[in-house]
């Protein structure tokens, strides 16, 4: 676990170089953040974000993620699939300006199409985007099967990857997966993924316990140790050393209006859990 890190903001007045003293705050090796708010595409000019200042305060490892409204995978959607790419195009440039690993992105929703004709409508407009580019990697999501989400499956996943020019990676998200029905107490899960996807293609992991049974298909984040996916669990896959030189992030959820991730990163580094809450 050379890096570990959460979700942190990116907010005035000090935008990104803020974000690094958050993450440095919790003890943090790494962190994750939007260039935005995620519900829109509203974006502050680079040049406000104090990314040289930031640059020069730390070298954590950034992950950066892509407003979740965008939706490349309805084929039908020809005015949102150009909005779209208009602005997963904006936020690879901002990605590169602020030195991320990757950028993480969902997938999206088919709204009635077959997986097939939504998936290579993603890859169709990915290429538009990014062929031939120097951007950091997309990252595609995997993704708890809500409603027509696409990449609910690590198959679907493999399909995107492997019918897009663009060389893709994929981020994996512990409680999507566990959701979307995956056992994540199998100590052969890591192997599925490398059979499947190949681990190699993993950029980053966002490593969150569930409130939801395996296979509710509902996506709700959970503290780790809290949830139906248990401490011990998430212990073992941020450890194995395949992933080691992959940042690892949380993204569960405040306790009373409080940020846990310095006792959730306590925990993983000391390698035992805490009753905290």
């Amino acid at each position: 676990m050379k890096y570990l890190g959460s979700h942190v903001g990116l907010s005035a007045p000090d935008y990104l170089l803020g974000s690094v003293f958050q993450a440095e705050q919790w003890g943090e090796t790494a962190f994750m953040c939007y260039t935005g708010a995620p519900q829109n595409s509203r974006r502050v000019p680079l040049e406000k974000l104090k990314i040289s200042e930031a640059d020069a305060a730390s070298s954590l490892s950034r992950v950066i993620h892509a407003p979740y409204i965008v939706n490349l995978a309805d084929p039908k959607g020809e005015d949102k699939l150009k909005i779209g790419k208009k602005t997963v195009e904006n936020e690879l440039i901002r990605a590169q300006a602020m030195s991320g690993v990757c950028l993480v992105l969902h997938p999206g929703a088919s709204l009635g199409a077959e997986f097939e004709e939504s998936a290579l409508a993603l890859c169709r407009c990915l290429e538009e985007v990014a062929l031939g580019k120097d951007y950091p990697p997309i990252a595609i999501e995997t993704m708890a099967g809500k409603g027509s989400e696409i990449g609910k499956t690590l198959e679907e996943v493999a399909f995107i990857l492997n019918n897009c020019r663009v060389p893709l990676k994929v981020c994996l998200d512990t409680c999507h997966l566990h959701d979307g029905g995956y056992d994540l107490s199998d100590p052969g899960f890591l192997d599925e993924v490398d059979r499947v996807i190949g681990l190699d293609k993993v950029a980053c992991v966002h490593l969150n316990d569930s409130k939801n049974p395996r296979g509710a298909h509902k996506d709700r984040h959970e503290n780790l140790g809290y949830g139906a996916i248990g401490f011990d669990n998430l212990l073992r896959i941020a450890r194995d050393p395949r992933l080691d030189e992959l940042p690892i992030i949380l993204e569960t959820p405040y306790w009373n209006g409080e940020a846990p991730y310095a006792m959730e990163i306590k925990m993983l580094r000391e390698g035992a859990f805490v009753d905290w809450r």
